[in-house]
């Protein structure tokens, strides 16, 4: 349960698909002066550098971000793009930022960011990361810290639940929970990141969530060429409900960037 770290995956074309979405999200949402609540469960390091050891000994990071970068994806005004030009400016050019770093890059001073790890060396990391920012860390598990958070102060905002699957309870689980905290949180945007794998092991994950009677759901998913050989991990997908008007845009934008990898 302890095992996972994010480093040797930091920058992949799944991190990619989920940041522009919820880096897009906050956009949206700071476009008005009221202030918001970020909460993320699973938060991982919140920055990595990709010319450490273990991300360029599976090199996700170079077919992920380094070629999107490369390739211009984005404009210099997408706020993903703001977020990565701020952090390596701030920590170096071979930085880049996990989801935490992002949402404290394009959030504001009156708004509140809750970040939870399990993990004590990414906690630890993670602490150190934010320890410059307004955010703060729980090292806690952390469906239970949304629980407890739920309806948080501003009531506004986004909660992004990202664990790594290694669990794979957390397939059958994920929908109960999403059901749950909307019902505590039912202005908020909850926003869940899934894997989509070789076996198929989503599926029914996948199949229950649409099944949820929830308002404002967008589902988006993108296809893209495994890493490295033997790796299952063939796209990339995320739920939300309450998502911001507007958003279909980013995700139609998605699908062609996504395409050209196919092409």
């Amino acid at each position: 349960m302890l095992s996972y770290q994010h480093i040797y995956h930091a920058g992949n074309l799944a991190d990619v698909h989920k940041h522009a979405i919820v880096a897009q999200t906050l956009a949206y949402l700071t476009q008005k002066d009221k202030p918001l609540t970020y909460v993320e469960t699973h938060s991982g390091r919140g920055l990595y550098q990709l010319d450490s050891i273990e991300a360029i000994r599976t090199g996700e990071a170079v077919a992920g971000i380094e070629r999107v970068m490369q390739e211009g994806w984005f404009d210099a005004d997408h706020p993903l793009n703001q977020a990565i030009t701020l952090v390596k400016s701030r920590f170096g050019k071979t930085a880049y930022p996990g989801s935490p770093m992002i949402a404290a890059s394009l959030l504001r001073p009156q708004d509140s960011l809750h970040l939870a790890e399990l993990h004590p060396q990414e906690y630890r990391a993670l602490s150190d990361a934010m320890a410059a920012t307004n955010a703060k860390t729980y090292h806690q598990d952390g469906f239970e810290l949304a629980q407890s958070l739920l309806p948080p102060t501003p009531r506004r905002g986004v909660l992004l639940i990202d664990p790594s699957y290694e669990i794979k309870a957390d397939y059958d689980r994920l929908p109960k929970i999403i059901s749950s905290l909307h019902r505590k949180w039912n202005v908020g945007v909850i926003a869940v990141w899934y894997p989509i794998l070789g076996n198929q092991r989503h599926w029914a994950m996948r199949e229950a969530l649409g099944k949820l009677r929830l308002p404002k759901v967008l589902q988006h998913e993108v296809r893209f060429p495994v890493a490295r050989k033997n790796h299952g991990m063939i796209g990339s997908g995320m739920f939300l409900v309450n998502a911001p008007f507007g958003l279909n845009e980013t995700t139609n934008e998605l699908d062609s960037l996504f395409g050209r990898l196919s092409s």
